[in-house]
């Protein structure tokens, strides 16, 4: 439950945040899923989250994804324990988020499908990178389907891994972002 109270305040504090800069109707969240993938030499590992938030603004094409690390789930409950503690410190960094822009001028208010580039910072393990990523967008009555396919070099982010599990673990790991948002009415 501290969970669902946790993900409320933030998707309400990123609502306030985007409400104080405009006057515009906003696109939130209304279903999804955060998936990655490592494949390593003596095991694959995946997991997938989908309490996430995210709220994106039409009119100047900024938005705000982000995912509390502890929401991951792992197959096997020994790799959710030891992804949380060991290597994504998610005590110490509870959060991971993107705060971007898509580049291009498409108006996300017009039923369409557009291929865009987005831009910002991605936040991990407590270390911004800049990334420019590719991605989907599909809006339909009110509605916005995002997808997009990214990596994350884990060095980029201060993840270590220790070298005694260097084999289970890629030091590249793919994610694919799934996402479904609702145009406020």
């Amino acid at each position: 439950m501290r969970k669902f109270a946790k993900l409320g305040f933030a998707m309400l504090v990123l609502s306030i945040a985007f409400a104080a800069t405009t006057k515009d109707k906003l696109y939130r969240l209304e279903s999804g899923r955060i998936h990655f993938f490592s494949k390593a030499p003596l095991e694959n590992i995946e997991a997938e989250s989908k309490v996430f938030a995210a709220v994106l603004n039409p009119k100047n094409r900024n938005f705000v994804f982000s995912v509390a690390i502890n929401t991951f789930k792992f197959d096997k409950p020994l790799m959710q324990e030891h992804f949380n503690e060991n290597y994504m410190e998610s005590d110490k960094y509870p959060k991971g988020k993107f705060i971007g822009k898509i580049n291009e001028t498409v108006d996300l208010l017009k039923d369409s499908t557009y291929k865009v580039t987005v831009t910002g910072k991605l936040d991990l393990h407590g270390v911004e990178k800049d990334r420019t990523m590719d991605a989907t967008v599909t809006v339909k009555n009110g509605k916005m389907d995002l997808s997009s396919k990214f990596t994350v070099k884990l060095e980029d982010h201060n993840i270590e891994i220790p070298s005694m599990v260097i084999q289970n673990i890629a030091e590249v790991i793919d994610v694919d972002i799934e996402a479904t948002l609702k145009y406020d009415e």
